[in-house]
């Protein structure tokens, strides 16, 4: 089991670094790319950005197989921003068919009871009419996997779709966290692991880049429709909501992070786990050598 998710790790990484290079309209190839949008539907935002950054086909090949990972993890309607966008996900959902995806799985390993989650979220029947197949969890589909570069923690049990499925597409929701300060896409990984998650807390500035040497999402979308400014990660008050309409999103999911982190005024050398990411070759988080592309609707 350890070889063949070696073997999976090692065709995700080749397919982030391919897509990473194929961003021709990016001139400069040693600048990390990304981009924001602003000030539209959510799936006008969503669809705006994966274009920026060279269409869906640049990152899902006709006959792969995709699996989305948006924030399922709380029973909370949309308004409440505890949960990623319905529309952004059932948009993201359309795109991979259309670049020819011949499947697309929906999931989460939800906190509260996941039948609520999945249908109080809006996310449940948006994918499911976008054409996508929206699984729960079950126990019985984690597999331990070895953490070849970790250095808390060396193996973990890891959702077998993560495992199997040939692209990985993380589109968290920008909130608030009591633990991280903010939970963006490296925390948002942490819903396709088993066991007790409530020790990755635990030197979570370490434990969680530990998960994300093996978990490599293709591409990472930050819905910043609506953000939990507050009282994250459940929240519960419209009055800790504030709208901004943004998507943030790029092929580097440590650089989408460092970048989403300034939503909420942080900077990402004030986020140890951003800092032991970067530190550890995952991605970059100086902004100097980001190429950020925005695009506002209203201007």
């Amino acid at each position: 089991m350890q070889d063949c998710s070696r073997r999976k790790f090692l065709v995700k990484s080749a397919a982030f670094i391919s897509a990473a290079s194929a961003f021709d309209l990016f001139a400069a190839p040693s600048l990390t790319p990304l981009v924001e949008t602003r000030n539209a539907s959510p799936a006008q935002l969503v669809g705006k950005a994966v274009e920026m950054l060279g269409g869906m086909g640049a990152f899902v090949k006709p006959g792969q197989s995709v699996l989305i990972k948006p924030n399922i993890a709380w029973d909370r309607v949309p308004e409440q921003a505890a949960t990623t966008n319905p529309d952004i996900v059932a948009h993201v959902v359309k795109m991979c068919l259309h670049a020819g995806a011949k499947k697309v799985r929906v999931l989460d390993r939800t906190c509260n009871q996941a039948r609520r989650c999945y249908k109080r979220s809006g996310i449940e029947a948006a994918a499911k009419k976008a054409g996508a197949e929206v699984r729960f969890v079950v126990d019985s589909r984690f597999r331990d996997v070895a953490i070849l570069q970790g250095r808390s923690i060396k193996t973990w049990p890891v959702y077998k779709d993560a495992l199997e499925f040939d692209v990985l597409v993380n589109i968290p929701i920008a909130k608030t966290h009591s633990v991280s300060r903010v939970t963006l896409g490296m925390k948002n990984l942490m819903g396709l692991l088993g066991g007790d998650r409530g020790e990755l807390h635990k030197n979570f500035d370490e434990k969680i880049v530990d998960i994300n040497t093996i978990l490599r999402p293709a591409l990472t979308i930050v819905d910043a429709y609506r953000v939990l400014m507050h009282n994250g990660p459940s929240g519960g008050s419209l009055d800790d909501v504030a709208e901004k309409k943004t998507v943030i999103a790029g092929s580097d999911p440590v650089a989408v992070d460092a970048h989403a982190a300034s939503l909420f005024g942080i900077k990402a050398q004030e986020l140890p786990f951003l800092v032991n990411a970067s530190k550890r070759g995952l991605g970059q988080i100086d902004v100097d050598k980001m190429r950020l592309k925005t695009f506002d609707f209203r201007a």
